[in-house]
């Protein structure tokens, strides 16, 4: 990069440059194979992997395992002792993030019960995937992203299911709103997040752990992770298309759903990231950390959110298509916070340097 606030779009591979380009055509391609194929519904579910047609739970591991097979697992400590970082991540990602999706999903579609259920769920799916990317070319602290990527990749195998029925049953029933008509138990989401995150989660652990001790570190991330990192991208593409392939009708018949769908996520990605980069920066945090804060409070892994809904509530369902709606939003406001990232760079004190305890 030539400044802090230039070239951020030229540090980015072709592939993932025109990452919004790919995503739309991907919808299109989906939109009209589900139009134009007939039975493709049918061949797509006819194999199912707890309750989620196999190509895309094939789409949603393959999407997964580079990114965390990127985390640096040794160096957890290093994050955690730093409890400014630490504890504000949790609260922002664990309290914070679930609670504001929460009112934004009732207050703006109160009328809409699958996607304000679909928005919840993604409010429930703490980042873990392209954060790293956006962390990266704000010039973050990588090795930080890094390590709470991981941290809420445990988390959410540990709490996804008890937050996601507190939210849809219980805190709605104490409110006095309607409750979301789960089909499913708590036991049954968690097992989802299992499945969809602790596969990819320990695939990507035991291939850094197995590849450092093979060939070093040096040679795993120069060599090995440049080779499998655009998979996530394909997958992603992938899932999309049959996703849209299911849904298509739903969203040719509804683009005012979509739109709607649309509303409270601008405004959820808005308030995260600068409520949560105010917040670093007034505690002392680095430029480093308080970017990487920011960054891992607004994101969202969608494809935890769309494989939960999905597993859930079935592939054509409202929740699944609130899910789908996600990631078009997430890429071209998480790029344009990138910039405004690098614009705040100049109000920080240069050369601090974070002491880790």
């Amino acid at each position: 990069m030539t400044g802090p606030d230039t070239g951020v779009v030229g540090k980015l591979s072709t592939l993932d440059r025109f990452l919004p380009v790919w995503i739309a055509a991907a919808m299109v391609a989906g939109l009209l194979a589900g139009r134009w194929i007939p039975g493709l519904n049918t061949v797509l579910s006819a194999v199912q992997v707890d309750g989620i047609s196999l190509p895309i739970a094939l789409g949603l591991l393959v999407m997964m395992y580079p990114v965390l097979a990127k985390v640096r697992y040794d160096r957890l400590d290093t994050v955690t002792g730093d409890r400014r970082l630490l504890w504000p991540s949790l609260v922002l990602n664990w309290l914070i993030g679930p609670a504001l999706m929460f009112a934004l999903a009732w207050l703006l579609l109160p009328d809409l019960p699958e996607y304000r259920t679909g928005l919840i769920i993604v409010g429930l799916a703490r980042c873990i995937a392209m954060v790293i990317i956006w962390n990266d070319l704000a010039c973050g602290d990588r090795e930080a992203a890094a390590v709470l990527v991981a941290l809420n990749s445990v988390f959410q195998v540990i709490a996804f299911g008890f937050l996601g029925w507190f939210y849809l049953a219980v805190l709605p029933g104490w409110l006095g709103l309607p409750q979301a008509g789960l089909a499913v138990s708590g036991w049954q989401i968690a097992k989802s997040v299992l499945i969809f995150l602790g596969i990819p989660l320990l695939a990507g652990y035991l291939t850094r752990r197995l590849g450092e001790r093979a060939k070093g570190r040096a040679w795993y991330e120069t060599r090995f992770l440049p080779r499998i990192g655009p998979a996530a991208l394909y997958g992603l593409l992938f899932t999309i298309v049959v996703l849209f392939a299911l849904q298509g009708e739903q969203i040719t018949a509804r683009p005012l759903d979509v739109v709607r769908i649309a509303v409270p996520l601008l405004v959820y990605f808005g308030l995260m990231w600068a409520g949560s980069y105010a917040f670093g920066r007034a505690v002392g945090l680095s430029y480093e950390r308080t970017t990487t804060l920011a960054f891992t409070a607004a994101g969202n892994n969608f494809e935890l959110a769309i494989a939960v809904a999905i597993a859930t509530f079935g592939a054509t369902s409202g929740q699944a298509l609130a899910g789908v709606v996600g990631p078009l939003i997430e890429v071209p406001v998480l790029v344009a916070l990138v910039y405004v990232s690098l614009a705040l760079r100049r109000r920080f004190t240069p050369a601090r340097v974070e002491v880790t305890p």
